[in-house]
């Protein structure tokens, strides 16, 4: 594994070996507290950010390496400089490239002519990062996570497919629960469901909330994406009925909550359940900087 993009770089045994180092960096960081001296690591953001740009900022210092910050200050990606001219450069100064871009072609492009690794902190596609980071939270609750039934439940987004690259991988069962017209791509779902049948994993997509009784974790977002500008009143009859709250967790029984964040309180997801005994949300935004750490040693250090 040379890069993370998509998620689908990893085979099971990384993945696992993923979860397990982000446990020990969080239990043991000053362990890892040079692992990076001496090394830098650019990250570029398309996109406005606040718990991925602060957790690899962080997560980097407290490896002993440095972050240089890229915004659209200098120009939009690929105007000003093409991006193969942009990863050739970096590639000259810096370890590691981590972006956060609106086009996974983009970071196509980049991993081409890059000659270091290259991190997906989020495309329109993907969130790599977020999904290992959940099923690190999970997996600090459940010993096997391939026994785990996971819940996404809203728009079928970039979120979506990376749980279920992630889940699929894993060998667990993932059920996108999504308003009529906002399932996730057919054809990230056609390819998880063949790594989930390599992996005695279960990728579906329903509208049906009773589908997912029995169910451990439910997994909420937004509504609207970052960047769509559709007005919420055209949106919030369709997608109360999916609200998470507790009327929910009654119904199904599932006993943990996790959300990507940024959470709008009372609309995906009430504060009752946000702030209650059985939400993982703060731990779950906590665990990117763990897992991301985990993942910058891996590509860049072969660990």
């Amino acid at each position: 594994m040379k890069n993370l993009l998509t998620g689908m770089e990893m085979t099971q045994q990384q993945a696992l070996d993923l979860i397990a180092l982000g446990k020990d960096l969080k239990a043991d960081p000053a362990k890892y507290s040079q692992e990076l001296a001496g090394k830098s690591v650019v990250t570029l953001f398309e996109k406005q950010s606040l718990r991925t740009r602060v957790t690899f900022d962080i997560g980097v210092n407290k490896l002993g390496g440095h972050v240089v910050y890229l915004d659209q200050a200098n120009g939009a990606m690929g105007s000003r400089e093409d991006v193969k001219d942009f990863a050739a450069n970096i590639s000259r100064w810096a370890e590691c490239i981590v972006a956060r871009v609106y086009d996974h072609k983009t970071l196509l492009e980049m991993q081409q002519y890059s000659s270091v690794p290259v991190i997906n902190s989020l495309c329109d596609l993907y969130h790599p990062c977020q999904a290992m980071a959940d099923f690190l939270t999970i997996s600090q609750q459940y010993d096997d996570v391939s026994k785990v039934k996971l819940a996404y439940i809203g728009d079928g987004n970039n979120v979506t497919h990376s749980l279920f690259i992630a889940g699929a991988i894993l060998g667990a069962t993932v059920t996108a629960v999504c308003p009529i017209g906002h399932s996730p791509d057919a054809q990230v779902m056609k390819t998880a469901e063949a790594i989930a049948a390599e992996n005695g994993g279960s990728i579906s997509v329903t509208n049906n909330i009773e589908d997912i009784k029995g169910y451990d974790v439910v997994y909420g977002d937004t509504w609207l994406s970052m960047g769509d500008d559709t007005p919420l009143e055209q949106i919030k009859a369709k997608f109360m009925p999916y609200q998470i709250n507790q009327e929910l967790l009654d119904l199904t029984g599932i006993k943990h909550v996790l959300h990507c964040q940024p959470a709008h309180r009372g609309l995906d997801i009430t504060s009752e359940v946000m702030d209650g005994p059985a939400s993982l949300i703060f731990d779950q935004a906590e665990n990117r900087m763990h897992i991301q750490n985990a993942i910058m040693l891996t590509l860049m250090k072969g660990k």
